[in-house]
């Protein structure tokens, strides 16, 4: 029994969690293949056209699982709609009755769990809107009632604004999120108006404008209440005459409706008050000529009654002037109080008198309107008032400012100054009032002129010098009504370089092997100079310096032949001209020693060359004079001593001998040689009395100066031996 109990409440728990339509908690395996949108039944269509949206998704998935699928629709990337849903059936979102507000671009987006996806946008455009309707509370109306105006945009949604028009000329805008709007009008004028209104629809970004209402008339009634001002006197109007002003109401009998009425002239209020009638006195001015206004107001609504006042001046307003118009302090100046015209009419000239304000300026009248004494100072402000019939005028403010004298200015160049070339000059003062007039001056002569008139000005001439003394010729005078000199100019004037020369040393065809060479390098100009030396074929120079003379050297040591070529050097100062020298050829010679060891030795081998010609010369002699005697010839006399010599040291004796002969030589086997044959011959001689038993005869060296074959290296050796004589027993 408790088995079986066990295995029925098993089975109730997975029937209720494997229930119909559950969806399993289980990981599923989907994707999504597409989301597109589509708008039905067109993308444009008229205003009152039932739209349908179309949302379709395909999503492949693994079995049949169910899945949630999360459908919203978004418009203007704002979100209108949203479903979730378990079918795979498109999702349809409909527009009944589409207006100009369901305009704009729609996606779909599709969420199932944590993958999402949205389509394509596609925009709806709804065209035509419903014509506004206006609608007054009354038609006929008093001026100055309001009346309540409401202009309808049937079946219209969104945001709107609303326009509302007054015989054509629009006087109100509303803008509401309802389809329709009330404003109130007043109005001011009699007669008929016409009203009509439009409304325009805001879809962001765009905006539809709709057609123009209905018009409406509206009648408006003139009330019974008419303001009236009086002004007296009518005609030609004095200063200091009285002005009589009332402002008064014009209303029917019996009406006790409250009502104010308001007198001014411009901007300033004369009189107001509930009264029906204002009254208000002046002295006239000339300052009363204008329009007085008598305003009347009842309730909303306001009218009014103008007229314009002329007043004639008795006399004009007085000028304060000074005479002279420059003055420096302590220095005499008149000041003059004058009215330039006058009512002759109604006033006469000795009727108008004049004072200066302050009374303790130092002034002293000296007649009508005639002031003089001496300047302050510092700046002084006067006034002066002129009078008459009780009328004052005053005159403007007229301010004194003494003329602060100017100080002794100073001459500078605002640049460098370089002979030949433009620079500037700059006159300037420290003190002084403006304006100063600086003039440039040269030996004492104007050159030119400039006014200072502002603080930031400054004097600047530019001149040109052709001689360094006429810097100094240059002084400036600076005049603001006192005149000042300035010292004479000072300045360095910078002469461009010119003549540029390089000059060798020791001179051209001086210059040895091992020599120190200076190359000098000299311009006329003003120092300090640079100057480079430059080998031609070479950009880089080969030295450079900077020296405050108008010279200065490159030295080159130990001179050799590859030093040899052409040098130039080039040289530049402040002016920043440069200039250059031309070229000089350098021509490196051999060393002194060098050629007397070459003359040495070409000498030595002269004497060599000259003693061998001698020595040849005489052996030449010696062979011609040898020919003629045979080799075996009888010794001199002499040798009878010598053989005694001979036995006595038991020596043989050796006797050589030359011998030249000419001899034939198979031309086969010996190549043709010219000249002789020198054979050098032993003789040797038995002792005294000794008998040698092989009477060899004597012996004889040959040696044969040949020179070598020239053709074939390879030749039988010639026997030095075979062209000897044969011994004679």
């Amino acid at each position: 029994m408790g088995r079986l109990t066990l295995i029925l409440l098993t089975s109730t728990l997975l029937s209720s969690y494997f229930h119909p339509g559950r969806v399993v908690d289980a990981q599923s395996i989907f994707t999504i293949r597409e989301v597109s949108l589509s708008m039905e039944p067109s993308n444009d269509v008229p205003r009152d056209t039932n739209v349908t949206v179309r949302c379709r998704a395909v999503v492949s998935s693994l079995g049949q699982e169910v899945l949630n699928r999360q459908y919203t629709i978004l418009k203007d990337r704002v979100q209108v709609y949203t479903k979730t849903t378990t079918s795979s059936e498109d999702l349809l979102y409909p527009l009944p009755m589409a207006r100009a507000f369901n305009s704009g671009k729609y996606t779909c987006q599709i969420a199932i769990e944590d993958k999402r996806e949205v389509s394509k946008y596609q925009k709806l455009t709804v065209t035509g809107l419903s014509k506004p309707e206006l609608h007054l509370n009354k038609a006929v109306v008093n001026e100055g009632e309001e009346v309540t105006v409401r202009c309808t945009a049937p079946g219209e949604t969104g945001s709107i604004i609303f326009y509302f028009y007054e015989d054509s000329k629009e006087i109100k805008e509303e803008q509401v999120s309802s389809n329709y709007a009330e404003t109130k009008i007043r109005f001011t004028s009699t007669g008929i108006h016409k009203c009509h209104c439009a409304y325009t629809v805001v879809v962001v970004p765009d905006a539809f404008r709709s057609e123009q209402s209905n018009i409406v008339t509206v009648s408006v009634k003139e009330i019974p209440y008419t303001p009236v001002l009086e002004i007296l006197p009518i005609y030609k109007i004095y200063e200091g005459d009285t002005l009589d002003i009332s402002c008064s109401l014009r209303r029917p009998q019996y009406n006790s409706q409250s009502t104010q009425l308001i007198l001014s002239q411009g901007t300033q209020l004369l009189s107001s008050g509930t009264k029906d009638k204002l009254n208000h006195s002046l002295v006239a001015l000339a300052k009363h000529s204008g329009e007085f206004e008598c305003r009347l107001e009842i309730g909303n609504v306001v009218k009014v009654a103008k007229k314009n006042v002329s007043v004639t001046e008795l006399f004009s307003l007085p000028t304060l002037t000074m005479s002279p118009v420059e003055v420096f302090p302590r220095e005499p100046l008149t000041l003059i109080c004058k009215s330039e015209s006058l009512a002759s009419e109604r006033l006469h000239k000795e009727e108008l008198t004049y004072t200066l304000e302050p009374s303790d300026a130092y002034l002293i009248p000296r007649g009508a309107g005639v002031f003089q004494g001496k300047a302050l100072n510092a700046d002084f402000n006067y006034t002066c008032t002129a009078t008459a019939k009780g009328i004052m005028k005053q005159s403007k403010i007229l301010t004194v400012r003494p003329k602060l004298p100017v100080s002794a200015p100073k001459i500078t160049v605002l640049s460098k100054v370089i002979l030949g070339r433009p620079f500037e000059i700059l006159c300037n003062s420290s003190t002084g009032t403006l304006p100063i007039n600086y003039t440039l001056l040269h030996d004492y002569m104007p050159m030119d002129m400039i006014t200072v008139k502002q603080p930031y000005e400054e004097a600047r001439f530019t001149v040109t010098i052709t001689r360094t003394d006429d810097i100094s010729k240059y002084i400036c005078q600076a005049n603001n009504g006192r005149k000042e000199l300035s010292r004479r100019l000072d300045a360095t004037v910078i002469v461009p370089l010119s003549h540029p020369t390089l000059t060798v040393v020791p001179t051209l065809g001086e210059i040895y092997e091992g020599d120190h060479l200076y190359l000098i390098c000299g311009v006329q100009g003003t120092p300090p100079v640079t100057f480079k030396w430059y080998r031609v074929g070479n950009e880089n120079p080969l030295y450079s310096t900077t020296s405050n003379s108008n010279n200065t050297d490159y030295q080159v040591k130990d001179l050799a032949k590859h030093h040899s070529g052409m040098y130039f050097c080039e040289a530049i100062n402040p002016a920043n001209t440069a200039v250059g020298s031309n070229p000089v050829t350098i021509e490196v010679r051999m060393a002194l020693w060098k050629k007397a060891l070459i003359g040495g030795i070409c000498l030595l081998v002269l004497a060599v060359l000259a003693l061998l010609f001698v020595l040849y010369y005489r052996s030449k002699r010696v062979r011609v004079d040898r020919a003629v005697t045979s080799v075996w010839s009888e010794r001199p006399p002499e040798a009878a001593n010598d053989e005694e010599t001979s036995m006595m040291s038991n020596e043989p004796d050796v006797e050589y001998t030359e011998v030249v002969h000419t001899r034939a030589v198979d031309s086969a086997q010996v190549p043709l040689k010219k000249g002789t044959d020198t054979v050098y011959s032993e003789l040797q001689n038995a002792p005294h009395g000794a008998t040698d038993p092989h009477d060899y005869g004597s012996v004889e060296y040959a040696e044969l100066n040949g020179e070598k074959p020239e053709i074939n290296h390879s030749y039988t050796e010639v026997n030095n031996y075979q062209d000897l004589p044969v011994p004679v027993d």
